[in-house]
């Protein structure tokens, strides 16, 4: 019988030695300027962090790919000082593998004292992390089918699939309305994406969505808050 797993394993190419790009989607998995200003620019800024930090503060995204948004939380929850465990949870249906996930994250020299403590542990168990500060679980499956059947409910969402022409699977209707069902009242979302289908479908589903100023050579990105 031929390995199921490895059909779901992530299959990549990389760009300029570093940057991997998936070979399913044809896209790249960070931005090619530089991905941890752009994490740092949509996901965290777009979601007013760290500002809304506090102890147990859950954050949920739609495609975890090399962990860098994960790092880049991390990272900012401890130099914010945070007391007490980060929770955040990835919906990923084509995981990478963690020798991949290390030459990527190689790229971002500040991040790895975190991305180390990362890869170590999800070496020896690969779905979670259970550490002082930070409680992780990564979801394996088609978010259309894991996330409505998901039990928590997330102050901050990063909506990071892969671009809605490539990968609009991660994009329809009913997903974001899962998304809407799963954030606390007064969450948020915010995603590098302005494609008008995708406001409009946070919008019908209840968000309140505003478009704001993209990274780099994105001129525009999408936030949204649950009321």
């Amino acid at each position: 019988m031929q390995d199921q797993t490895a059909q779901l394993t992530a299959q990549l190419i990389w760009r300029d030695a570093q940057v991997p790009v998936s070979q399913r989607f044809d896209d790249p998995y960070f931005s090619l300027e530089n991905g941890l200003a752009e994490t740092r620019h949509t996901f965290l800024a777009g979601n007013g962090l760290p500002g809304r930090f506090r102890p147990g503060f859950h954050v949920a995204e739609l495609g975890f790919g090399t962990g860098l948004n994960l790092l880049a939380t991390w990272d900012l929850w401890r130099q914010s000082g945070q007391g007490g465990q980060l929770c955040f949870t990835s919906f990923e249906a084509f995981p990478m593998a963690l020798p991949d996930m290390a030459r990527a994250l190689a790229a971002f020299p500040e991040l790895q004292d975190v991305a180390q403590a990362m890869l170590a542990g999800l070496a020896e168990t690969p779905q979670q992390l259970d550490l002082p500060d930070l409680r992780f679980s990564l979801v394996l499956g088609d978010a259309r089918q894991t996330v409505p059947r998901w039990s928590g409910r997330a102050d901050a969402w990063f909506l990071d699939g892969f671009s809605p022409a490539k990968n609009p699977e991660l994009w329809e209707q009913p997903l974001l309305a899962a998304v809407h069902e799963h954030t606390a009242p007064g969450g948020t979302l915010a995603t590098y994406t302005a494609a008008g289908f995708v406001r409009r479908g946070l919008a019908d589903v209840g968000f309140t969505v505003a478009r704001m100023p993209g990274y780099g050579r994105k001129r525009h990105m999408s936030v949204a808050e649950k009321g």
